[in-house]
């Protein structure tokens, strides 16, 4: 059961890791809101991560024949997503409303939380990804019963976790080097 749980841990850490448009938003998260705005957004793509590795060791037959018949879809929900997204960053002044030192009045964690669970959600992609990582480290704890299922679901939870965690707080440390302009060395 070590083994599954070593491999699950560093399977949901490098599910996480990629720098890419979920961790791009971490980082303006965290620079601009704060730590902790910064962390709930982690945590609604560890949500979904967490989902799509639930799906992906459940039916890894059945998930490629979804994605194969709903590619289209998922493509186009997914592209829609990031546009849109795209689109809001765009045009929101960051130097709007800002105060250095003071959150928002209104905190907005359920809706950092919502929109990077379904921005990531929208990444079908994911689970190749997934998939990938379960060949790579031989991950099948189904074949070993619940209790190594439940590890392993529970294992991946916390490896991706300690992404978040750790790489928000990282950047929460350089949150101060941060004004109106950009980078104060």
């Amino acid at each position: 059961m070590i083994e599954t749980i070593i491999k699950g841990f560093i399977i949901g850490f490098l599910i996480a890791s990629p720098m890419g448009p979920i961790n791009m938003l971490v980082v303006q998260r965290t620079l601009s809101r704060g730590y902790r705005h910064g962390l709930v957004t982690g945590l609604g793509a560890l949500l979904s991560d967490l989902i799509y590795a639930f799906v992906t060791l459940m039916g890894l037959s059945l998930v490629s024949d979804l994605l194969e018949k709903n590619e289209l879809i998922f493509q186009s929900v997914g592209g829609a997503v990031l546009v849109i997204f795209g689109y809001i960053v765009f045009r929101t002044n960051p130097l709007k409303g800002w105060r250095p030192d003071i959150l928002p009045q209104k905190t907005r964690y359920v809706k950092d939380f919502i929109s990077s669970f379904f921005l990531t959600l929208s990444n079908a992609a994911i689970i190749f990804v997934i998939i990938t990582l379960y060949s790579r480290f031989a991950f099948n704890p189904i074949a070993d019963g619940p209790a190594y299922l439940t590890a392993a679901i529970l294992s991946i939870t916390f490896g991706n976790f300690s992404w978040w965690y750790f790489f928000t707080a990282f950047l929460s440390r350089f949150r101060k080097h941060f004004n109106r302009r950009g980078l104060v060395l």
